[in-house]
């Protein structure tokens, strides 16, 4: 039987995805799990607070992806990077896409993160410095802006998992792997 924070994190997920962040009120989620928002509010400070955690426990991204530098070939790495990146945007797009639509949520959202230690910069800032760190090894070359090449292999993820999720709704497929190495391929081919 799992624990009243693993429900807690099921039902939120649940209901993230399905309402987005903006609906998904911390009194919808303790009702689905069974608890009261105290008892919520037990487990996570906040409601930013379970949306990190959702994000980091239910949603798989590229944080999790065991990926280190010098070891494999960088273009093989960016490919699993950046297919962990397409199904973890796929998956976060429906759930926090409403926010862009109220600057007073989206600024408070903004404050929460931050304090957190949260936000969309975070996958950037994770494969700047792992291709920073492949530079440092003469892995990538030393003429190559690692942020540059992040920010487009992220974009181009974003844009895909956009893309799929605007023509196919909720029941958008991932992206297949052929498509994160197609789009490494792309990024990787000037750097080395």
């Amino acid at each position: 039987m799992s624990s009243t924070r693993e429900r807690i994190l099921d039902a939120a997920a649940d209901i993230l995805r399905t309402r987005g962040v903006v609906h998904a009120t911390t009194k919808v989620i303790a009702r689905a799990t069974g608890v009261s928002e105290p008892t919520l509010y037990k487990y996570f400070g906040d409601k930013e607070q379970l949306l990190l955690a959702v994000l980091e426990e239910r949603v798989p991204g590229p944080a999790r992806t065991p990926v280190r530098p010098g070891e494999g070939d960088v273009e093989s790495n960016l490919a699993e990077l950046a297919h962990a990146a397409l199904d973890f945007y796929r998956q976060s797009i429906p759930m926090l896409g409403a926010l862009l639509a109220d600057p007073e949520r989206l600024a408070a959202h903004r404050t929460a993160m931050s304090r957190h230690g949260g936000g969309p910069e975070r996958p950037l800032d994770g494969f700047a410095a792992y291709l920073k760190a492949e530079q440092d090894l003469g892995r990538v070359a030393a003429h190559a802006d690692p942020r540059a090449s992040a920010a487009l292999l992220l974009g181009a993820c974003f844009q895909e998992a956009f893309l799929r999720y605007y023509a196919h709704g909720p029941a958008a497929e991932p992206a297949p792997r052929s498509r994160a190495q197609a789009l490494a391929r792309a990024v990787v081919a000037p750097l080395l």
